[in-house]
């Protein structure tokens, strides 16, 4: 199997605000008022891990309608102020979701298929939590 490469191209824009284009056009900025770097890290770790869950729940044919995640990160006091524990909490909307189904892709995702995990979990303790919710249940 060959080695996939991935190139982005980041330039700057003003102040501390950067623009992070990728291969197929899609674009980022960061810093300033928009997602900080290190606020990234965990935007990559919710999309990574939510394809994944995504993909698990439709194979398993779960009758699911919406999925949010949110995730915080708690930072070292010190430079470089690395992550030091993240908590990820998925959301998951929908009828009849059974716990078992929502509990397995989420282990399979964290434990398996997420590079973006399976490269933070080195340094950082990732946890994880779920909520099953109604069609038009609010998280709050």
């Amino acid at each position: 199997m060959a080695n996939s490469v991935s190139n982005v191209n980041v330039t700057w824009q003003e102040d501390n605000i950067f623009l992070g284009e990728n291969e197929a056009g899609g674009k980022a900025y960061l810093g300033g008022d928009h997602i900080r770097p290190m606020q990234m890290i965990l935007v990559s770790l919710a999309s990574c891990s939510g394809v994944d869950v995504v993909g698990i729940l439709k194979k398993k044919r779960v009758n699911f309608s919406d999925v949010e995640i949110k995730v915080s990160g708690k930072r070292a006091d010190t430079h470089p102020k690395v992550y030091t524990d993240i908590h990820v909490t998925y959301f998951i909307w929908g009828e009849d979701i059974e716990k078992k189904d929502v509990e397995q892709a989420i282990a399979l995702s964290e434990d398996k298929y997420c590079s973006v995990s399976a490269m933070l979990k080195s340094t950082v303790r990732i946890h994880s939590s779920y909520r099953i919710l109604s069609p038009g249940e609010s998280v709050e």
